[in-house]
């Protein structure tokens, strides 16, 4: 007797999009909304896209759109449409009805990535919340649009059960989450508060998804976080420590990938993830140079740091995939206070890489040059640990030394007699 595997059928999708002014991004959107639901395990079999000056309040799309996406949706034999925006509750009972299909929109999608990729507690309960909140937004007369979601995107994770939830309940779990994250969010205040005592400089590193932040970590500190060509491949920060050229420890940030439209439910829900940006002494800001959206994807970027408010913090940008990169392309950012391209599948460019982050640092840092007499080498140990010991010699009188240290610890290590 003959056994057959039963697989479950892929969902089949057509992207729908509105471009409310001429030659905006929407085609270059749609491209992303494609790889976004390739990474949530669905294929896009077409797309529809709406030339309209204002979105439609009540169907997203205009009547005429509506009709082509009806004949689509049977001649692709499509299972449900992607919106590229967040649709309201009207629109996404609205669209439900008219069509009779599974219908999403690109918050859904992130959602439903973002659950599949979250592994510690902390991620889990992000995403759970972020869930929670976007389907507490869709529940106005929701039930329709909710029954035709039956299994594939937007049902995976920690939220898989809510759909049956009432107000009532998601308002509970909610509160609940809510009260767990602040624990955790004083969890990470404490880990801050040990690293400022510590004086470890904290380089967080941003950019938008897939530009190759984790292979730059791994590279660096040898980290073993996931790394691929995919969107939001890592979701966890890690922080590992790295030691710079002079000897100097600093420690490295992963934050998760920034990506046009993000979620402001996903926003709130991973504040407290992302704002390792904000407490950092430095930005390492990486840009994926071989797509051709590289000016999009940083403008992005700079906007989400923004709405951080991440602000006068020191920035390398990172051009990375220089192996892929078109020949000749002028790249620059304004916004950086240094570049540097590298290559960090080949391992090209480190090298500068770290002079470059040290020589960041050191602007942080005083001066000092002087003679320490031996009774005061305690000072010496606090300069190695603290700061960047440049120049060691031991003479008869004491011990020279010309080191950088952070402000603060000035007074703590300066020569005796050196005002």
């Amino acid at each position: 007797m003959a056994l057959y595997e039963i697989k479950e059928e892929k969902e089949r999708v057509i992207l729908v999009g509105v471009s409310t002014r001429e030659n905006d991004d929407t085609e270059d959107s749609l491209d992303e909304l494609k790889d976004l639901v390739k990474t949530a395990g669905a294929e896009a079999v077409g797309r529809v896209i709406q030339k309209i000056e204002l979105v439609h309040p009540g169907t997203y799309v205009g009547k005429g759109k509506i009709e082509e996406i009806q004949e689509l949706l049977w001649e692709l034999d499509a299972t449900g449409i992607v919106c590229d925006d967040e649709l309201s509750p009207a629109q996404m009972n609205n669209l439900t009805d008219i069509l009779d299909v599974k219908v999403m929109d690109r918050t859904m999608v992130i959602l439903d990535i973002f659950a599949g990729r979250a592994s510690t507690s902390e991620g889990k309960i992000q995403v759970e919340l972020a869930q929670l909140k976007y389907r507490q937004s869709q529940l106005t007369g929701a039930g329709r649009a909710m029954s035709r979601l039956g299994g594939g995107i937007g049902t995976r994770g920690p939220g898989e059960k809510k759909l049956e939830m009432d107000r009532r309940l998601i308002k509970n779990r909610i509160a609940q989450l809510n009260r767990e994250l602040r624990e955790v969010k004083r969890h990470r205040e404490l880990t801050r508060e040990q690293r400022t005592k510590n004086r470890i400089p904290v380089v967080a590193i941003v950019g938008y998804t897939n530009a190759g932040k984790s292979t730059i970590l791994n590279t660096l500190t040898g980290a073993g976080v996931l790394q691929e060509d995919q969107l939001f491949a890592t979701l966890d920060p890690t922080t590992r420590s790295r030691k710079l050229p002079s000897g100097q420890e600093i420690l490295l940030t992963d934050t998760v990938g920034f990506i046009r439209k993000l979620p402001h439910h996903l926003i709130d829900a991973f504040k407290s993830t992302l704002e390792e940006a904000k407490y950092a002494d430095l930005i390492l800001h990486v840009v994926d140079t071989a797509n051709p959206q590289m000016d999009e994807q940083m403008y992005t970027v700079y906007e989400t740091l923004t709405n951080l408010e991440v602000k006068d913090k020191p920035i390398i940008t990172v051009f990375n995939k220089q192996d892929l990169a078109e020949e000749g392309l002028i790249i620059r950012d304004f916004h950086a206070d240094y570049t540097v391209k590298i290559s960090a599948k080949k391992g090209d460019g480190f090298s500068e890489l770290l002079q470059t982050i040290e020589a960041v640092l050191r602007e942080q840092k005083v001066f000092i040059e002087g003679v320490y007499p031996y009774q005061d080498a305690g000072k010496l140990q606090l300069i190695r640990k603290y700061g960047e010991l440049k120049e060691e010699e031991y003479r008869e009188d004491g011990i020279f030394v010309q080191a950088y240290v952070p402000a603060e610890f000035y007074e703590k290590v300066r020569p005796a007699g050196q005002a």
